[in-house]
């Protein structure tokens, strides 16, 4: 109690020594006038803002550009305190400071519980971060300006973003995801920069949250995957076969000429383009359309594990279709038989797309179909042998689910769900063994992975085996998950409260069996209900539960 007492006023006086900074920086300001930079166009003779809030000021502000941006939050920011505080400069300056003052000590937060709360080391480093963003020589012009409101408002918002995406990584659900989206929304509304936002919030994920490893494929092997994923999209819109839903990385690189080779067309392509921009210029924007649109999904900052993916062409390829389609008909203009030609050519690739893609649909029709199809499609796939390998186990076809789980695991043994399936399907042919092998290989490959901690811990707590037993540590697994996004989940509980029981806490698992049942009930489970009525009954005679040999 002293101990948390202590780190209260610790804190306290954190948060004191980083206002006290913000305010004799910048306290000052509340002196001051408006300057005849800005303020004039944002606030003192714009007549939208001065006659303050109001519902037709409400609207003006969503519907029109202020100051060239877009950024209807500031807008109605300086509208209020128009309202509040007439064209008193002081005042005005007053609320900038206060933001400022704010979003340094939400900063202070932020960083402190990514980074570890309560670590004397943490706390402190947390606090200079903080401390140099708050009285920075180069805050000046953002917190003492009252035109730039936009920078301390969206900064305030980055920051309640920040925390809330924190929030969300810690336990996700979609009050939280709609909160952090809506602070990000109201962020962009401040001040568009924060569009780069989402890149801060990956970066985080790599560090200090370790929710994603980027040197799962070096920058390297990144920067040449994404020089040939231009030019594969190219080829896929001209010759679209062999498609897959999931594109797997080359594990060993790039062979070094194909690279290089990729990086020469994309230069030349971009050069040509540019030379012929006077005389062609839907060439230079069709391309740049398809360049930049793809720089966010191209793979410099690795998102998930594909190579490339068909979806992120959806609206890049615009620009491909409209320079081609241009350049074609330019090019033909002269021609006396052109138009013939080319409404042939129309139509027949019109055509020719139109069945391939109702091929392609009918792969979707069933995930069976879908991940064979990838399989065939693509070479050492261990993501479509291992979503295979599920949807079997989950049909009851064990033997196949081991196959494809196998294959997975050859070709990538860190994937943490071939493992974990792995580990399910011998525990469904009785094997435990082997299946607590699998189980701790996909935990040590992601020890996030919730459902290998919840499937270790009913092995743990229901074994057969009492040398594979292990109560303390069913517990420790099955309520770290259940703690989690498994709260919810009867399966999870079923399973804590086999824990509680293997370490005698039979009330304990008598109430988790009962929650578990209610959530089961209303779900409509009746096997999984009747199921947890046996475990119950079996809890109050102070039986454990046992899995059969």
């Amino acid at each position: 109690m002293r101990n948390k007492i202590s780190e209260r006023w610790h804190v306290a006086g954190i948060f004191a020594g980083l206002v006290a900074l913000v305010w004799f920086a910048f306290g000052q300001s509340s002196h001051f006038p408006f300057v005849n930079y800005d303020d004039p166009n944002y606030i003192t003779e714009n007549p939208a803002v001065i006659q303050g809030l109001s519902w037709r000021g409400l609207i003006w502000a969503f519907s029109h550009v202020h100051g060239g941006n877009w950024h209807p939050l500031t807008t109605i920011s300086h509208m209020l305190d128009c309202s509040v505080f007439g064209l008193n400069a002081g005042a005005h300056h007053f609320v900038n400071v206060v933001l400022h003052s704010a979003a340094s000590v939400l900063l202070f937060l932020v960083l402190r519980q990514m980074t570890g709360k309560g670590q004397s080391g943490s706390d402190w480093r947390s606090a200079f971060v903080a401390a140099i963003f708050a009285i920075h020589p180069l805050r000046v012009e953002s917190v003492v300006w009252i035109a730039e409101r936009k920078d301390v408002l969206s900064g305030f918002f980055f920051m309640l973003t920040l925390a809330a995406y924190l929030h969300y990584t810690r336990k996700p659900s979609i009050g939280r995801y709609l909160t952090m989206s809506i602070l990000f929304a109201c962020g962009l509304m401040s001040k568009p920069m924060l569009v780069s936002l989402p890149i801060v919030l990956l970066l985080l994920d790599y560090w200090p949250l370790k929710r994603m490893v980027f040197e799962q494929l070096p920058l390297s092997s990144r920067v040449s995957q994404a020089l040939l994923s231009y030019l594969t999209y190219i080829r896929q819109m001209f010759w679209p076969t062999k498609l897959a839903v999931f594109y797997p990385h080359s594990e060993d690189g790039s062979v070094l000429w194909q690279v290089l080779l990729a990086g020469a067309a994309l230069a030349a392509i971009t050069i040509l383009t540019f030379l012929l921009r006077n005389k062609r210029p839907y060439l230079v924007v069709g391309w740049l359309w398809y360049v930049c649109m793809l720089i966010p999904v191209i793979g410099i900052v690795q998102v998930g594990l594909q190579g490339h993916a068909d979806r992120y062409t959806y609206l890049p390829q615009i620009g491909l279709y409209l320079g081609v389609t241009w350049w074609i008909s330019e090019l033909l203009s002269r021609w006396r038989n052109a138009p013939v030609a080319l409404t042939t050519a129309a139509i027949v690739i019109i055509a020719s797309l139109a069945g391939a893609s109702r091929v392609q649909a009918s792969y979707w029709k069933d995930s069976e179909r879908l991940w064979q199809q990838t399989i065939a499609n693509t070479s050492d796939n261990h993501v479509a042998h291992a979503h295979l390998a599920d949807l079997l186990l989950r049909q009851r076809r064990i033997n196949d689910a081991i196959s494809h789980c196998q294959e997975a695991v050859r070709i990538q043994p860190n994937d943490t769900d071939a493992q974990n399936n792995l580990g399910l399907a011998y525990l469904q042919l009785g094997d435990e063994a082997d299946a607590l092998i699998h189980f701790e290989q996909s935990l040590a490959s992601n020890p996030r992975n919730l459902n290998a901690r919840c499937n270790l811990a009913w092995v743990l707590a229901t074994s057969f085996d009492p040398s594979r037993r292990n109560g303390e540590r069913a517990v420790e697994l099955a309520t770290s998950v259940a703690q989690g996004s498994g709260r919810g989940n009867p399966t999870v509980l079923r399973t804590l409260a086999a824990a509680y029981a293997e370490t005698h806490e039979f009330g304990d698992a008598i109430e988790t069996a009962q929650e578990a049942i209610a959530i089961a009930k209303a779900t409509g489970d009746d096997g999984l209900v009747a199921d947890l009525e046996r475990n119950i009954a079996a809890y109050r005679l102070n039986q454990p539960i046992r899995s059969r040999p």
